[in-house]
């Protein structure tokens, strides 16, 4: 699969697929990783060491400061796939240093849940 990559680096890990746009900022605790916004689909789940999978990122700009605190307190996503790539999103990950692509809909539509991917984005491939 080819994406477009947004962010440089590499990642291997099972992939975290939510349905609705996260809310860095208010709906993930900064210190666990977990998702505590009642209302979306990875309630009650660590995004933590995953290759977290979501159509955009939604809510204010410190959102980006929130993906900062996630790396440094060891609970950050490995690499992020996204829909589009919103300013939050993009500029959280290039901070942190962690890997961001864009998949087109048909691609993002066919990842699995759990699944082990190697995430390429140096080249733009998920393998």
């Amino acid at each position: 699969m080819n994406v477009k990559v947004i962010v440089k680096g590499m990642a291997k890990g099972s992939i975290l697929i939510a349905k609705n746009p996260l809310n860095f900022l208010g709906g993930i605790d900064k210190k666990t990783g977990i998702v505590h916004d009642k209302n979306h689909d990875l309630f009650g789940k660590s995004v933590g060491n995953k290759i977290l999978a979501f159509p955009f990122g939604i809510g204010s700009s410190v959102g980006a400061y929130t993906i900062y605190s996630l790396k440094y307190n060891k609970c950050a996503p490995l690499a992020m796939i996204c829909l589009k790539a919103d300013l939050t999103t993009a500029s959280g990950c290039a901070i942190s240093n962690i890997p961001l692509v864009v998949a087109n809909k048909n691609d993002y539509d066919s990842l699995q849940q759990d699944k082990e991917v190697v995430l390429d984005a140096v080249t733009g491939k998920i393998l």
